[in-house]
């Protein structure tokens, strides 16, 4: 199954951000057989982003909690509330990367 998974983060938490970039990085870089896509929110180009936007390819919602609880960003207290929902692709020959 896929799911969209919304991510807002604390705001004015760029130090904190940058901090554990590269290890968040390293970690969607280590689940992309499960993450699909997964990308940052910005109201602007080159504002601190408000949060992600993640495409996931699990078995449950619930595996999905499970995953992104292991993510650097989530365990050094960056996010501030995430939304997991079901989603369905529009054209099935649609890829993901």
């Amino acid at each position: 199954m896929l799911f969209a998974v919304l991510f807002t983060d604390r705001p004015d938490q760029g130090a904190l951000r940058a901090t554990h970039l590269q290890a968040h990085i390293d970690w969607v870089a280590a689940h992309q057989a499960q993450v699909r896509v997964a990308g940052s929110l910005r109201e602007q180009l080159g504002q601190v982003p408000k949060g992600a936007l993640w495409i996931v390819e699990s078995e449950s919602k619930e595996s999905v909690h499970q995953l992104m609880q292991t993510d650097p960003f989530w365990t050094c207290g960056l996010r501030q509330s995430v939304e997991v929902l079901h989603w369905s692709k529009a054209l099935d020959q649609q890829v993901l990367v």
